[in-house]
């Protein structure tokens, strides 16, 4: 029987929004699997779905840069929200995406040249001058081979500065204006609804059994024949993609049109992929406990 620990059962709380005893009754029935006492609080209709991994703990910034059929995303953290704001830090977080456009992963732009030094050391240097923490998280780039990347920063602190980042690469023969202007509204509907997938096709047989398996047992919990089940299960499925995947989402500017609709009626466009970095996503600050400090020094 594994240990059911405090942290365990507030991390499952944070992701399904239940209550702490139905938490902790989870991870018990599930032997402290996560993934398990997810599935089974959702069969038991006690959680729609496991919240995506996304609360803004760390700061620091999100920046994007396009150059025409290639853009990157670069996310930059530092401690505080205040150094987001610092001059200093955002010149260095512009030049560092600027220069991971040509580079292919995180090493190599550290590595790259910044005004004689390492991108690296030049941060080291930065952490040395502000006196805060300060690190290079991720990097990701996109490209198209004929048409156009369009980038969309939201919550923006500066030019192509800000909390979330989104690139969208669109394949055409279109006019430029015209793939900026439906790039835009596609990549602010990314920032918004957050889609996990381009299509159907994109969407790993894993994710898509592990749906299947939960809305199965929920229509068998409600009584329903198995072969009933199956039938539910399908309708359902289709449900499932239109939550998660981008190209059948309901298009933020124009609901009674799918995203992939709308870019369609745009022109001869097609989205091939996108990619979305919110900050800090995934990373959780540690939270201090004033009663328990205060305990705790009353017991020394």
């Amino acid at each position: 029987m594994a240990d059911i620990t405090a942290s365990m059962v507030k991390e499952l709380r944070e992701s399904t929004g239940v209550g702490m005893m139905d938490a902790k009754k989870a991870l018990v029935q599930n032997d402290g699997d996560m993934e398990k006492a997810v599935d089974w609080l959702r069969t038991q209709g006690l959680a729609k779905a496991a919240k995506k991994s996304g609360r803004t703990a760390a700061e620091g910034l999100v920046a994007i840069v396009t150059e025409g059929t290639k853009g990157t995303v670069l996310e930059v953290n530092a401690e505080t929200d205040f150094v987001a704001r610092n001059e200093s830090f955002q010149s260095f977080v512009k030049k560092a995406a600027n220069l991971a456009l040509d580079v292919n992963n995180l090493d190599e732009l550290k590595a790259a040249d910044m005004d004689g030094k390492t991108v690296e050391q030049t941060l080291t240097d930065l952490i040395a001058t502000i006196g805060e923490n300060m690190a290079l998280r991720r990097m990701s780039s996109i490209s198209v081979e004929q048409g156009a990347v369009v980038g969309y920063i939201h919550s923006a602190l500066g030019d192509g500065l800000g909390k979330i980042g989104v690139l969208v690469a669109l394949e055409s023969n279109e006019d430029e204006s015209k793939l900026q202007d439906i790039g835009k509204q596609v990549a602010m509907h990314v920032a918004a609804a957050n889609p996990q997938f381009l299509d159907k096709t994109s969407v790993s047989e894993d994710v898509l059994n592990r749906e299947r398996a939960v809305l199965k047992e929920q229509a068998i919990a409600s009584g329903k024949p198995a072969e009933i089940a199956e039938k539910m299960v399908d309708g359902r499925i289709r449900k499932f993609y239109e939550e998660i995947c981008l190209l059948d989402q309901a298009f933020i500017m124009d609901t009674d049109k799918t995203v992939e609709q709308a870019v369609k009626d745009a022109g001869d466009i097609k989205v091939t992929v996108f990619e979305r970095v919110q900050l800090g996503e995934g990373i959780e600050k540690k939270e201090e406990d004033f009663a328990a400090e205060v305990a705790a020094v009353a017991n020394v």
